[in-house]
């Protein structure tokens, strides 16, 4: 008699990974299996356990979940230095390169308490209470540390904190970070060279000194590819000219001068926005910032300490745009594990949601960067294959008979391991 299916295949996957990184080796099997199900099918952590036996035949007790809970967030440091020694292994990670960057989780609530707090929300939830999370990953966009902080902390505020936190338990001596202009700014500028920490950071060039502006507007040629350095405060200011960069600028001012100037020509709706402003009672467009804004389009900046004969520009340019590998793992860690929104309260379960979803992550990441697929791509092709339960009538027994797995997926399960 059939009696339903299992998909064995894809647990048996996602568990050799967790072997492969380390995490099933040291890690309890229970939270190992709330990973397991944060990528198969996101859910809270007692409905995973419920899912378990449903999906994979996995039967764990509510009372262990209670009883196990509060011992792993000790295991945090361990996660983070397995995870680092298999980026090492694996991608030849070697501590020389790490980008970084924040992001906001909301929580389905309006009460704030020490974490969780309304600040800038990067996902448009200004008025939930949430928590800011650093990550750090290497070159090839595999997560290798994370750190928690408070919903309203300024993302600037977080870098030092973060970095020093990561080179202690760690011991790194000399590497490179790369984040992006938020990152910024003279105090954190110090402290990296106080740590002797290298940096690649985008500039705002929006913000630069009126004469260091003129500088970048003489000497910088409008040729497609043109790149200058100059000596600031902040370490040396790398620019580039694109010309696809400019007509983009370029379309994207015009169509704000010309909302500007419609809102002129009605007085009644007018209202602040860019390239406007106020003065004697009255609208009027602002030239000065036209003018400034002219000067920039199609240019992008970045700052760095490293020296040219060191670094070249164009690899200092390249280094800064793999920061969207970081976008990357941040998109996978809302969308398709859906890390937010969360719908703890105590500061105790939200670090181990956190926990969780970075060894997910983690898993998740290996697996898109050895097979060239998206980590949702891959779990439907693998549902696919899935292990039919049969009951013996006469020996009550129960048997199971996989499907046959497609020549396309096993070759690329080969490139995991």
């Amino acid at each position: 008699e059939y009696i339903g299916i299992y998909y064995t295949y894809l647990y048996d996957i996602l568990r050799a990974v967790q072997h492969q990184i380390g995490y099933a080796l040291t890690v309890d099997l229970l939270l190992n299996d709330l990973v397991i199900m944060r990528i198969f099918e996101p859910a809270s952590k007692l409905r995973s356990i419920e899912l378990m036996e449903s999906y994979f035949g996995i039967k764990h007790h509510r009372q262990r979940y209670y009883e196990s809970a509060h011992k792993w967030l000790d295991l945090k440091q361990q996660i983070e230095k397995m995870t680092l020694i298999f980026a090492s292994k694996q991608y030849g990670f070697d501590l020389s390169l790490l980008f970084y960057d924040v992001t906001t989780l909301y929580f389905e609530t309006f009460t704030e308490d020490e974490l969780r707090k309304n600040g800038f929300s990067k996902d448009n939830k200004s008025q939930q209470p949430q928590i800011v999370v650093a990550l750090m990953v290497t070159p090839d966009g595999f997560p290798v540390g994370y750190e928690v902080f408070s919903g309203n902390t300024f993302e600037g505020h977080t870098l030092i904190p973060a970095i020093k936190s990561f080179i202690k338990k760690h011991k790194v001596e000399h590497f490179t970070v790369v984040a992006d202009a938020a990152m910024i700014s003279t105090e954190n500028v110090n402290a990296l060279r106080a740590e002797k920490i290298n940096y690649i950071v985008g500039a705002r060039l929006g913000n630069v000194a009126a004469d260091l502006l003129a500088t970048i507007d003489e000497k910088l040629p409008r040729t497609d590819g043109s790149i200058i350095r100059l000596k600031t405060d902040n370490g040396y200011l790398i620019c580039s000219f694109s010309k696809k960069r400019y007509n983009k600028d370029k379309y994207e001012m015009q169509k704000q001068i010309d909302r500007a100037k419609l809102l002129l020509s009605q007085p009644s709706k007018a209202k602040r926005i860019k390239y406007l402003k106020s003065g004697d009672n009255k609208m009027f467009l602002n030239e000065k910032l036209i003018e400034k804004t002219t000067k920039l389009l199609g240019i992008k900046g970045y700052y760095t300490d490293i020296e040219e004969s060191v670094v070249d520009n164009a690899t200092i340019i390249c280094r800064y745009h793999d920061l969207y590998k970081i976008e990357q793992a941040f998109r996978i860690s809302k969308s398709d594990l859906q890390t937010r929104p969360i719908f703890h309260f105590k500061e105790e379960p939200i670090q181990l949601h956190i926990l969780i979803c970075f060894m997910a992550l983690a898993i998740s990441k290996h697996i898109e960067i050895t097979t060239k697929e998206s980590i949702r791509a891959f779990i439907t092709q693998c549902k696919k294959v899935t292990d039919a339960r049969l009951l013996n009538k006469i020996t009550k027994k129960e048997l199971r008979m996989r499907a046959v797995v497609p020549t396309k997926l096993q070759k690329i399960i080969e490139n995991i391991f």
